[in-house]
Parts: C-alpha cells; sequence; structure tokens
C-alpha cells in the first residue's frame, strides 16, 4: 500500500514563523520542534500534497491558487484508465468532444487544451495520435491560460505529464531494482504488453525503463491499433550541488481515424432509423478513384479553378435549400431505409493514420551554497504524421521543435514574509511542414448499410493528395522563433496571505510558405504564398490567497496569456502571418476556495471563471478557436480511511464562439438533412455537400460540449488485497452541431473493476459501460456536427494480469 503524508497547514504556518526567527542550527541543536504528520494508508496519491508546476514555486495543489487537478498512476492503474478521454472521472472541466475518434488532447473547459512534458510544450496534437499515458507515473491538469513562466499557450487549459522515473515519491534513488511485467486483454481482441524496470546505477545515479506493445483489434469496422512506446529517464547526481537529468520517449502509432456515422438525423439518433442509397459514379477514366478533376467535372484537369456548385452548392440560409435547387447528379439511387449498427462507420479498409514521435530532454539543476537553485531545460520533439480517408481526407506533417528554458530560483526570508523569485529566459524553435486535403470531402456518398467488401468503392474514394503528393488545398513550409523572458515571484506572510505575480515578453518571428506546384488550383486557400512577420507578446498574471487557520484557502487570479496561432501539424498558414493574425493573447478572471480537513485526509475546490481568446479574427477551429467560456467547476476528494476513498466532480460550462457571434450568430458549416428544413428527401443530397452559414438558436452556443457533468468514483481495497472499484459519469444532452439540427442525448456511465494484489502478482478485471447505455459523441462540431456522429463503445471489458518485483 502506498504511503501518503501531507502536513497540517496551521502547524506549518507556527513552523515556519519559528524557523524564520531562529537560526536553522540552532533549531536543528535544540531539537524543540518536531512536525507533527497525518500519514494516510490507501490513499493511491489521491490528495493534493504533490507538488503541481503551475506557477513553478513547488506548491501543492491546496496553495496553488488556480482551478487543477493531479491524477496519479495508481489512481489510473486502478480504476483502468486507458486514454486521456477517460480523465474527466477525475479533472473536472475536461470534457473532450470527438477529434475522429482519436484522444489526442483534451477540451479543457470547452476549448482546445495544451499538452506539456516535464513542464514543456509538446507539439500541437489534436488528432495526429493518442497521447500515451500509461508511462506517467502522474498528470497534472491545470484549468485555463498556463502560467507566464510556461510561454504562449491556448486559452483552454493544459495536461502535463510527469514520467516514471529513476526516484522514488521520497526525492532520494531507488535502492533496489524493481519493474513490471503486465498483460492485458479484453473486447475486440485488445491485445497489450507493457514492462517496466527502474533502480539505482550506483549511488548518485538511477534509471528507469518502461516498454508499452499493442496489437488490438476495435468495436468500429476496419479499424485496428498498433503501436509501440519506449520510454527511459536517468537522474544523476554530479556532485552534491550539481543533478543532471535526462530521457526521451518514442512512439510509433499506427490505426486511423473514425468519423463515426454519416447521414445524420434526429431519427437515426433515436431509433437507429439510417437512409440507404448509393452515390451516382463519378470515376471518369475508371481508376476506381474520384480524382478532384472529376469531381470538378472536368477531368482533363485544364480549368485554373473549381466552383462546382452542383456536387457542393452553397446557401446562406439552410431552409432555402429545396429538392428542385439541387442537381440530380448528388441524389442517391435505389434510396431505402434500415437499422445501422454503431460499429458501422465511415472508415474504408485502407483508411490510415500513421504517427512517430520522438520526444527527449536534457535538465540540469544546481544548487549553490546561497540557496540560489539554477536549472537549464533543452527539450526537443519530433513527428511525422500521415493521415488518409478515403472520403475525401488527407495531410501529413513533418515538423519539429527545440526550446532551451533557463530558470533562476531564489528565496528570501525577511521577517514575515517568505519571497520566492524566479527570473527565465528561454529561446523555442519550431520548423514544419504540412500538406492539408480536404476540398471534396464528402461523407453521405458511402452507404454503411453495405459491408466494404460488397462495397463499389469507386463511388465514394478519392484520390487523395498524399498518395500523389500534388493537389493539396492547403501546403506550407516554414519555421517560427520565440525568443521570451519571465519575471515570477512568490510572496507568503507568516498570517497565510499570499500573493504571485508574473511577467512574460515574447519576441517571436515566424516564416511560412507554400509550394504552388503542389496546390490543387493556384494558391487555392492558401491566398498568399509568402509570408514573415515579428510579434511582440506580452503575458501577465496576479494572484492572491489566504491560508486560513480553519482549512479554507480562498483566491483570485487575473492574467492575460499570450498564444501562437499555429495548426494541427504545429504550422502557420500564409495568409495569417501575412495580416499579422497568428498570434493572439487569452484572458482570464478566476475565483474560488480550497479546502483541506479531517486531519488533511478530505480535500475539495470550487472555482468560479471567465475566459476568453480575444481576438476572433485569428482563426484557427481546429487547434485554437475563439472562444468565450464561462463556468464552475467543483471537486472533492475523501480519504475515508486506509481502505476507502471517495471523489466527485461537477462541471458547469457554455461557451460561445466570438467568430460567430461577430457574423450574425452564423458560421460556416457542412449542412445535415435535418438542418435543410424545406428539403423533404434528404437523399437528395447526400451524394454531394451542402453548405451554408446556419444560424444557431441559442445565440453563438458551442456545439457538442455539455452544459454539465457530473462524475463520482469509489475505491475499497481489503486488507486481504482484494479492492474494488466504481465511477459513474453523469452527462446532459448537446447538440451535434452549430445549427443544433440534432441533439445527442443525454446519458450515465457506469463503470467498475475488481482486483486482486499480492507482494508480486496482480490480477484485475474491469467493466467499462456495464449497464450498456447508448450513447454519441459529436465529433468537429463546428464544421461537421450536423452531418457526422461519432456512436461510443458499448459494454466492454479488459483483464490484465502483472507481476512486479
Amino acid at each position: 500500500m502506498k504511503q501518503f503524508t501531507t502536513r497540517r497547514l496551521p502547524l506549518a504556518a507556527s513552523i515556519a514563523a519559528i524557523l524564520a526567527s531562529v537560526p536553522l542550527a540552532q533549531a536543528q541543536e535544540d531539537a524543540v520542534l518536531e512536525m507533527e504528520e497525518v500519514v494516510v494508508t490507501g490513499s493511491l496519491r489521491s490528495l493534493p500534497g504533490e507538488d503541481v508546476e503551475v506557477f513553478g514555486f513547488g506548491k501543492s495543489l491546496l496553495e496553488t491558487p488556480r482551478s487543477a487537478s493531479t491524477i496519479s498512476f495508481e489512481q489510473m492503474d486502478r480504476f483502468n484508465i486507458t486514454d486521456i478521454d477517460e480523465l474527466v472521472a477525475f479533472a473536472p472541466g475536461t470534457f473532450t468532444q470527438s477529434f475522429f475518434g482519436v484522444a489526442g488532447s483534451l477540451d479543457v473547459r470547452g476549448t482546445p487544451g495544451e499538452t506539456y512534458f516535464r513542464g514543456v510544450r509538446r507539439l500541437d496534437n489534436p488528432g495526429n495520435y493518442p497521447t500515451p499515458i500509461g508511462a506517467s507515473d502522474r498528470i497534472d491538469i491545470v484549468r485555463g491560460p498556463a502560467s507566464p513562466i510556461y510561454g504562449p499557450a491556448k486559452i483552454g487549459g493544459y495536461l502535463n505529464f510527469n514520467p516514471k522515473s529513476a526516484r522514488a515519491g521520497s526525492g532520494d534513488y531507488l535502492t533496489d531494482t524493481e519493474g513490471a511485467v503486465s498483460v492485458e486483454t479484453g473486447s475486440w481482441s485488445r491485445q497489450v504488453v507493457t514492462a517496466e524496470v527502474g533502480g539505482p546505477i550506483s549511488e548518485n545515479m538511477g534509471y528507469y525503463l518502461y516498454g508499452e506493445f499493442e496489437d488490438s483489434d476495435s468495436f468500429y469496422d476496419n479499424t485496428a491499433t498498433e503501436q509501440t512506446i519506449l520510454q527511459a529517464s536517468f537522474d544523476v547526481d554530479l556532485s552534491d550541488k550539481l543533478v543532471m537529468q535526462f530521457g526521451g520517449m518514442y512512439h510509433d502509432y499506427e490505426g486511423n481515424q473514425v468519423a463515426g456515422w454519416n447521414r445524420l438525423t434526429q431519427d437515426l439518433i433515436d431509433n437507429g432509423t439510417y437512409i440507404t442509397g448509393t452515390a451516382q459514379p463519378l470515376d471518369a477514366d475508371g481508376d476506381g478513384l474520384i480524382s478532384h478533376q472529376e469531381y470538378c467535372g472536368d477531368p482533363a484537369g485544364t480549368a485554373d479553378s473549381c466552383n462546382n456548385f452542383a456536387i457542393n452548392p452553397f446557401f446562406f440560409d439552410p431552409s432555402f435549400v429545396t429538392g428542385d435547387q439541387l442537381d440530380p447528379i448528388i441524389a442517391l439511387e435505389n434510396v431505402g431505409t434500415t437499422t445501422l449498427d454503431e460499429s458501422n462507420v465511415v472508415v474504408a479498409p485502407d483508411d490510415t493514420l500513421e504517427n512517430e514521435v520522438f520526444t527527449a530532454y536534457l535538465d540540469f539543476v544546481y544548487t549553490a551554497d546561497s540557496g540560489l537553485e539554477i536549472k537549464n531545460q533543452l527539450f526537443y520533439e519530433s513527428y511525422e504524421n500521415l493521415n488518409e480517408n478515403a472520403y475525401g481526407f488527407s495531410q501529413y506533417h513533418d515538423s519539429f521543435v527545440i526550446e532551451d528554458k533557463l530558470i533562476f530560483a531564489y528565496q528570501l526570508q525577511t521577517g514575515s514574509l517568505t519571497s520566492s523569485l524566479q527570473f527565465s529566459p528561454s529561446i523555442r524553435y519550431t520548423d514544419f511542414e504540412h500538406g492539408d486535403d480536404y476540398i471534396n470531402e464528402y461523407f453521405d456518398r458511402r452507404d454503411l448499410s453495405i459491408p466494404s467488401s460488397e462495397r463499389d468503392a469507386s463511388l465514394d474514394a478519392r484520390l487523395l493528395a498524399t498518395r500523389i503528393d500534388d493537389d493539396y488545398t492547403e501546403f506550407y513550409q516554414g519555421d517560427y522563433l520565440d525568443l521570451g523572458l519571465a519575471l515570477l515571484g512568490d510572496f507568503t506572510w507568516d498570517n497565510g496571505f499570499a500573493v504571485t505575480l508574473g511577467l512574460r515578453q515574447d519576441w517571436i518571428e515566424g516564416d511560412a510558405s507554400s509550394d504552388p506546384s503542389k496546390l490543387l488550383y493556384d494558391s487555392g486557400f492558401v491566398g498568399v504564398l509568402e509570408a514573415d512577420d515579428s510579434e511582440s507578446l506580452t503575458s501577465w498574471s496576479v494572484s492572491a490567497s489566504w491560508t486560513t487557520d480553519f482549512g479554507l484557502v480562498p483566491y483570485i487570479t487575473l492574467s492575460e496569456q499570450g498564444t501562437v496561432i499555429a495548426g494541427q501539424g504545429a504550422e502557420l498558414q500564409t495568409g495569417n502571418v501575412a495580416n499579422g493574425n497568428w498570434t493572439d493573447t487569452s484572458t482570464l478572471q478566476e475565483i474560488g476556495i480550497k479546502g483541506s480537513f479531517l486531519d488533511d485526509s478530505l480535500y475539495f475546490a470550487l472555482s468560479f471563471y471567465e475566459q476568453e481568446r480575444t481576438d476572433f479574427s485569428a482563426q484557427a477551429i481546429v487547434t485554437n478557436s475563439a472562444d468565450l467560456t464561462e463556468g464552475t467547476e467543483a471537486e472533492l476528494r475523501w480519504v475515508v480511511n486506509e481502505n476507502f476513498i471517495l471523489t466527485a466532480g461537477w462541471t458547469n460550462v457554455t461557451v460561445e464562439n466570438l467568430d460567430a457571434q461577430d457574423n450574425g450568430n452564423r458560421r460556416f458549416s457542412f449542412l445535415g438533412a435535418d438542418d435543410m428544413i424545406n428539403l423533404t428527401d434528404p437523399s437528395l443530397a447526400f451524394g454531394g455537400a451542402v453548405v451554408g452559414l446556419p444560424q444557431s438558436p441559442q445565440a453563438s452556443r458551442k456545439a457538442g460540449i455539455p452544459e454539465n457533468v457530473y462524475t463520482l468514483t469509489a475505491t475499497y481495497a481489503f486488507d486481504n488485497g482484494l479492492a474494488f472499484s466504481g465511477s459513474i459519469i453523469d452527462v446532459d444532452a448537446v447538440d451535434s452541431g452549430f445549427s443544433q439540427a440534432v441533439q445527442l442525448p443525454a446519458y450515465t456511465l457506469v463503470n467498475a473493476g475488481i482486483s486482486f494484489e499480492t507482494d508480486h502478482w496482480t490480477f484485475q478485471v474491469n467493466g467499462k459501460n456495464l449497464t450498456d447505455e447508448r450513447y454519441f459523441r459529436a465529433n468537429f462540431p463546428n464544421l461537421f456536427g450536423s452531418q457526422i456522429v461519432l456512436p461510443e463503445l458499448p459494454r466492454n471489458f479488459q483483464a490484465r494480469v502483472a507481476y512486479k518485483f
């Protein structure tokens, strides 16, 4: 059983005051002061005692004036958390809409978030690959813009992954070699093997190695996962003052994106009634694929542009669409209805999502006799990504980032005031190459009721740009350099009052260009072929809190944070760079209260906030949307006794699309059958894609994000090694798309598990969605939400056997 130690706040404050007035040597010599400790066994490190680097001052969650949560490896292991979307059970504000079925990054407070590795921002990953969590010792989730010490970041918040390391929880090196091997199986031929080992190399050096290998099928048709994750970390005490930490992670992933159901209607959601019918042939040369030129009625490719409103008609208002206004070429043939199984989704047998990412770090930490700490963090990450979907979308990225951050930290004691100061210059360089291919992207042409082995692929499979390295909708290559300088100060008085101040300045130079020989039509959607720009961003934060003698910690935080408007492959768009719209700022106003009671075994946090990404003209709807978010978050963690742990959470959130709000509550969207209220037969449009500017009935409310999410988890461990765990996640109904034409029902997920653990063996079985709830998740709702939706997994099980030594 893990042991977790916290200190009593009033006592800690008293000790700090005494130590401020008595020389440390005398205090040690007299040995008259002994800190009372509360040891909570079996807590799974669920209480907020560990340092969470929100501001970089080593404060616990209780002391940190921001809404944040931490999830330990022990919690993830007990509840069998396998991807970041499941973290919603432990962290309010983290419900995530589907990004084509790939759990790349969380939506935090209803907007895209960032992912960090040991406190350094990773390359953007909205859906390039599922972010691995098995190699993490702990995941910290901070809601709202990052602290100025971390540089430009998105409005929503961030996840920070802390990899398993060579040091034990006490901070000392592991004294003996220890490790584990596990094998997991489950529904749909899940096969996962993990192995890890760590220990001392010498008395001043330690290591930790982790490997994970997966070869699994899926509930969804034509879908499988193969991945390899290798991670290593090393800690070396070069002297009694200098520590070196280095390591890295290699992740090779192969799977595919899952768009879900097409031909979306409310009847499909409510009753499973699917409109069948085949699209009319457009493959003029008989090669089995529809080229862009064939879609545009120009098989020879002689036109300089394509505005084929026969296949892709545009209507300002969806109510204008009637059958006699649509070209007969996009009408389905052999129309009927059937009941569709949730596993039948828009995935072709040769669809692929491949990603190879390499992450490395090298840190030096020097502590002088004066107490000055100097830390240098060097970070590198690269990825190569290929994404191909036969219905008409492909893209690739080849990007890398390198960052070096130097932090000088010093603490001063002046009377009743403790001042912690940080000064941090940094440099970050990002290089990118990115190609996107989405013109003539048609979900509804494919009849999902026909098995893929019997389907005529030439009716809906498009010739993809990534397979011919040509005809891209957008293509960008370039780089950007960020020189940053940050100052932070934390000032704490003996009476519990504390103020944290942060100021940062970033000078960023960006360069982006496009190769017209790779584009479909001249400059196409790129607009400007080459651009460069320099921007200056100022970020700041002000926080105040009061640690009371009776266990409550009220706080307030105001901040403004810079952000870089980069895309799915960390790319800058030439048009944004040319217009100076590739950077922006986000603002946060947050007030809250936290508390610790019952000898620090009960923790709660409550926060109220408003945050906004200010400039809606700087738009990147996939990675960095311009939103205004308001909400409330509540969290409770209670270690009832050494056997029983309870957690609970509540999220209340509303998100407004600022760009739509400025446009009369309208935004460009792909229209679905229920948008076109005067089109009595939607099969007349399913052979193409009708687009327009629907108006949201509820102002500019962002779809796919539930207003309320309630969570409850519990685990009970008997003294003989037997343990039970369970969670309930209750989610409000949501609109599938911006127009709110289709509503996805509310649902309640019930998960449970049982495990038995000895000194060396663990046997575990977990069941998810035990009530077999039929539920859905909105898929890219601001653009495609009226056309596609992702049916979520039915009842499923996982079983794991692990041996530790």
